[in-house]
């Protein structure tokens, strides 16, 4: 293998915006004159570092919360650093009468504006401080997507903590070990079902001090915890001065936030991300996804994705201050069926789902149609054969106004219909994030006309490193790197692959009380190691190959990307819901797999009952099997046949005999965030599908 490296970057045409407010006086106007007037300037690095007021630094990293770091900041990143609270005030000026937030209580929507909103994140702040939380201690949030969790994140800033999100699928051990390594102060929970978690273990959490619960009303008076509306009367005892004295205190490269990755591998890790990470990264990473500043036009976007990962949180709640958008929250129950109800009263402009969602959402249509009279499934059918065409002829430099009279005629006659149904009528962007997405998810969007936007980056980096948009579009490539972050190929080989590492101003400070995993995770010269592999194409376009730690390497020394393997089964067999392909240190390719299925609304668990696309595969072959418990174990010879032929033909493909699937068989359940297979964004958990399904592997490879 050849250790060559190429450092690419991109330059970023608004590189001159450096009107951010420099002082510190929170109730008065922050945009001084001589700002502005710095906007028609081109300053120095040195100019706009001595402008700034940072915390004094000797490294890139550290692993301490009250840590501060050195900023990547170079002449492709010259903007001045600023806090959360300097991003927040600078929206309220320009979007103050705006609505910022909906939330839909009983058959009404409540909407909050900009003004509002900041003013309540001052009241919550005021709350945290009369609980007594300490600088750099955290508020750790635990709960469905909502203004409260907002206000209480941003609260927790404006106050000197550290917000820190749980994911609400967490056990209470899980919860134990995101407030205990954080030292939370303070745990804000949704409702009870959250509270009996965190009440089951705060006796070993020594710094915390109270719980406070905003939805719901409390069952019963316990000893520091509050209901929402206690909790945010707190507030009124504490006076604006000494809030601003905190707010004043704090500087753009300390830690304002924390992301626990979900520890698939090991304990998580806390991300610790600064409060430069946050406001230069919601700046700029949107707008390499061409999110509008809402002067221009206000976007308007529906939370319903974990706010505790990094995607979701960087995208509905900084970026939607950042730019002064509107955030419609869905209901809890989103993925659970609610969602599509939400989107089509919210009418968002731009909407991101990880893969499995836009899965989702794929099943349901197709569904849909199954179900259409034969008329109408022949013309939907026709319409997004057309637009799956026109779409694919385009490339990335053609914008779509080059439209054919066939594709114009099936888009207004049928497609914006669909997508109206979908409560996509005013929709134009639509990311996908988090994971990597198949190629026949892509397809069939293409076919309602809906071009997916890849993001790429991880938690380390704030969110998206590379992004693709309506001005940047390759199909199946992740983009190209955001405007002022580099990136770097290290150990790249002949077909030119090679390890994606990343710079800029979104790369994170540290792992939290981890100082050799911190030191894994950059080079020597404080790049981040992503761990995944890539190629970019002549345009600088990126491609994903494959993960590091995923690549199979067979005891034949072959190594395996099995990502492609994988995609090739969904694709050639509509029946299978997940592919894991099993090989690590093995003689041969073997595959776990799992068939599409119906979903419990109350567990959210997979049922034994095919889906209604599986159950149609099975009647084209002539079976009669309507559940999974029907076909398994060899017992539907029909399908058992069909999968060994559509495995027959992924192999056919094979580049070598060491990539051909050998052995494979199908459990008697799909994967789920419940069983554990999938994780909170529903990316599939490879180390814990190992020791789950461990006897069916080694079934595999006995003698």
């Amino acid at each position: 293998m050849s250790t060559s490296t190429q450092i690419h970057q991109q330059t970023d045409p608004t590189n001159n915006q450096l009107g951010q407010s420099l002082a510190c006086s929170p109730m008065t106007d922050l945009l001084q004159q001589d700002v502005e007037d710095g906007l028609s300037e081109k300053k120095s690095i040195e100019e706009v570092l001595a402008g700034a007021e940072l915390a004094p630094a000797q490294s890139l990293w550290t692993t301490e919360a009250s840590g501060s770091v050195q900023l990547r900041m170079d002449e492709l990143c010259p903007e001045q650093p600023i806090t959360v609270h300097q991003m927040f005030t600078n929206s309220v000026q320009k979007y103050g009468k705006l609505t910022a937030l909906a939330s839909k209580k009983g058959n009404k929507w409540e909407k909050v504006t900009f003004s509002e909103y900041y003013h309540l994140s001052r009241m919550a702040a005021k709350g945290f401080l009369k609980l007594g939380l300490e600088r750099f201690h955290s508020v750790a949030i635990l709960g469905f997507n909502s203004a409260e969790w907002f206000i209480a994140a941003v609260g927790a800033v404006f106050a000197g903590g550290i917000m820190a999100g749980i994911y609400t699928t967490n056990s209470p051990d899980a919860c134990l070990y995101v407030a205990n390594d954080s030292r939370a102060n303070v745990i804000v929970v949704e409702n009870q079902k959250q509270l009996d978690k965190i009440l089951e273990v705060k006796d070993k959490l020594p710094h915390l001090k109270a719980i406070v619960q905003y939805s719901g009303s409390l069952k019963e008076k316990l000893p520091n915890l509050y209901s929402w509306e206690e909790f945010m009367g707190l507030g009124l005892e504490v006076s604006d001065q000494e809030l601003d004295e905190v707010i004043c205190s704090q500087k753009a490269n300390q830690c304002c936030v924390l992301i626990y990755t979900s520890g698939t591998t090991g304990s998580p890790k806390g991300v610790m991300l600064s409060h430069d990470n946050i406001t230069w990264t919601a700046h700029h990473a949107s707008r390499a996804g061409d999110m509008q500043p809402a002067e221009i036009s206000q976007e308007s976007l529906v939370s319903y994705l974990p706010l505790s990962h990094i995607a979701a949180q960087i995208y509905d709640l900084w970026t939607g201050i950042q730019w002064g958008e509107q955030v419609s929250f869905a209901q809890p129950d989103a993925l659970k069926g609610s969602l599509v109800d939400t989107l089509r009263e919210a009418t968002p402009t731009a909407h991101m789902g990880v893969p499995r969602v836009w899965e989702k959402i794929m099943e349901k249509i197709k569904e849909g149609i199954s179900q259409c009279g034969y008329m109408k499934r022949k013309l939907v059918t026709w319409a997004m054969s057309v637009s799956l065409e026109a779409n694919q002829r385009l490339t990335n430099h053609q914008i779509r106004d080059e439209k054919s009279f066939l594709f114009t005629l099936a888009d207004s006659l049928v497609l914006q219909k669909l997508r109206a149904e979908l409560g996509f009528s005013n929709c134009v962007k639509f990311f996908s994030g988090a994971a990597p997405i198949g190629s026949e998810t892509l397809q069939f969007f293409l076919g309602l006309n809906i071009r997916l936007y890849e993001a790429y980056g991880m938690s380390e980096s704030s969110g998206p490193h590379f992004m693709s948009g309506p001005k940047a579009y390759q199909f199946s490539s992740c983009g190209k790197v955001v405007p002022g972050c580099q990136y770097k190929l290290v150990n790249v080989d002949g077909d030119g692959i090679g390890e994606v590492c990343f710079w800029g101003r979104n790369v994170f400070m540290g792992f939290l009380n981890m100082e050799d995993k911190t030191k894994e995770a950059l080079d020597e010269d404080g790049w981040l190691r992503s761990g995944d592999l890539g190629r970019v194409d002549e345009d600088g376009f990126l491609y994903i190959t494959g993960r590091i730690k995923e690549l199979i390497i067979t005891a034949g020394g072959e190594n395996i990307p099995p990502l492609p393997i994988e995609d090739a089964v969904k694709q050639e067999l509509p029946i299978i819901s997940n592919a894991m392909l099993i090989g690590d240190k093995r003689k041969f390719l073997s595959i776990l797999l799992t068939l599409k299925c119906t979903i419990n609304p109350e567990t959210t668990e997979p049922t034994d009952i095919l889906s209604l696309e599986a159950v149609e595969f099975c009647q084209r072959l002539g079976s009669q099997s309507t559940k999974v418990s029907d076909i398994i174990g060899g017992k539907d010879k029909l399908v058992y046949q069909s999968i060994e032929e559509g495995i027959a033909r992924v192999n056919s493909k094979a580049t070598s005999n060491a990539q051909r699937i050998q052995k494979w068989i199908i459990l008697g359940k799909d994967f789920s965030i419940v069983g554990g297979e999938l994780g909170p964004t529903m990316k599939l958990r490879r180390p814990a599908v190992l020791q789950i399904y461990l006897s069916e592997i080694e079934s595999f490879y006995r003698e």
